[in-house]
């Protein structure tokens, strides 16, 4: 069903949704067993500055393994319990400035150039538009600290994410120059966006996409979403980056089945 898109997609595995019958630092190594040479993060640890020893130990992980690092988010607090980022948290300023240098190291060391920076949901104790103006003002910080393209992200499943299509998105980044849309097409296409338009609109904005069917978010091909097309229209307009595959594996099934092993790019 992919194998024609797949010839000339580069491919990039999110090892944070992926492979988690595994420690986290033996998931580079899977991913390259496994026929890619790319693979992407969410922000590895509880809290926003690891220790040196921490750090040194992942991006180890990602060396020994002879994969690229194409994507990390920044610090997004405790995502396991419904946290979806601090950039628009006005409690949490602290931390995320605190955690952009170590992103930027990372990045510089590992070569990585796409950051995601979760928006955060609304908190109760603030009003929205000061959470608004504040994620202005961060967003801002994270371009300015990191060597490469801050993400901004549409999400699902996330009640208080204000975040829930591109156009919501963009708005943000109209505001923040040098910041690109991260474009997941399971999230946008679950809250009812309409992708082919998103693509056609915006696709000069997408810095990076992610993909998993629906419903259900697995694998290309479990679910109902036109992905082929959507990837075939998203590389008409233009975009030739990383596709990152970030979707939940079902137990006891190949997880990349649906994708000839020759035709899992190295990076």
């Amino acid at each position: 069903m992919y194998d024609n898109i797949s010839r000339v997609t580069k491919w990039t595995v999110n090892c944070s949704i992926l492979y988690t019958d595994l420690p986290l630092l033996e998931r580079p190594a899977a991913a390259a067993a496994d026929g890619f040479g790319a693979v992407e993060f969410w922000w590895p640890w509880p809290v926003a500055v690891p220790g040196d020893r921490e750090v040194d130990t992942f991006v180890r992980a990602v060396e020994d393994a002879g994969v690229r690092l194409t994507g990390l988010n920044f610090f997004a607090g405790d995502m396991p319990g419904g946290d979806r980022g601090v950039v628009s948290w006005p409690g949490r300023t602290r931390e995320l400035l605190d955690n952009i240098p170590v992103v930027a190291a990372i990045g510089e060391r590992l070569g990585c150039r796409a950051f995601n920076a979760l928006y955060g949901n609304r908190v109760p104790e603030s009003d929205a538009r000061e959470q608004d103006e504040l994620a202005v003002e961060l967003l801002a910080a994270c371009v300015a600290g990191v060597p490469g393209t801050v993400l901004l992200e549409p999400v699902s499943g996330a009640p208080r994410y204000p975040l829930l299509t591109a156009a919501d998105a963009v708005a943000v980044l109209d505001r923040v120059p040098g910041a690109g849309l991260l474009a997941d097409f399971y999230h946008l296409a679950v809250n009812g966006d309409d992708v082919p338009a998103v693509i056609e609109r915006y696709g000069s904005r997408i810095a990076h996409v992610q993909i998993a069917d629906a419903p259900g978010r697995g694998a290309p091909g479990s679910g109902e979403l036109p992905l082929r097309q959507w990837l075939d229209d998203l590389r008409a307009a233009g975009y030739d980056g990383h596709v990152g595959l970030e979707y939940q594996a079902k137990g006891g099934q190949d997880a990349f089945a649906w994708l000839p092993r020759e035709h899992r790019t190295p990076a």
